[in-house]
């Protein structure tokens, strides 16, 4: 089990950390230092149904593939200790909207396909050339409950379509 939101490695106190890093945009992940050592040595696929994206007047909609299969998001860990303590975290990286997303939010999670889960797991270089050119995927999606603001609402209600939006 990883934490959702990286702590890099070079984090001194958690108590005095106060970023909150769930994502990070392929546009910078190789150069910010936050994300630089795991985008370059731990890159990891977080498995999923679908994901959730939240209009400017804040209603959320859930995401899946036309074909209701499972997917993968790139992601990234890291493993943080204090000598005593140790904590593993990760992070999805984003890119910019689809067309379909784009009718919701201007950015959204990167999707790898299955043939290409070896080729983000491998190499940097495989890594960088999976980045620059994504292929597209086709999404459907639709308006949920604001119940998926609280993570205490962790039921299957938080993916049924809602009408009156």
């Amino acid at each position: 089990m990883m934490k959702w939101g990286l702590i890099p490695s070079w984090v001194k106190n958690l108590d005095s950390w106060k970023s909150n890093l769930i994502n990070a945009r392929v546009e910078t992940v190789g150069e910010k230092p936050s994300f630089r050592s795991a985008f370059n040595h731990r890159p990891c696929l977080i498995p999923t149904s679908g994901f959730y994206e939240w209009s400017k007047d804040k209603q959320p909609h859930f995401f899946r593939l036309k074909d209701h299969q499972l997917f993968a998001l790139a992601g990234l860990w890291e493993s943080w200790s204090n000598g005593e303590d140790e904590l593993v975290s990760c992070t999805i990286l984003t890119t910019k909207a689809n067309t379909e997303a784009a009718q919701v939010h201007h950015r959204m999670p990167v999707i790898i396909q299955p043939q290409d889960y070896d080729s983000w797991l491998g190499e940097l270089d495989h890594r960088k050339q999976l980045l620059d050119a994504l292929p597209k995927v086709d999404l459907e999606l639709y308006p949920v409950s604001k119940k998926v603001n609280s993570p205490k609402h962790d039921t299957p209600e938080c993916i049924k379509p809602i009408d009156s939006y």
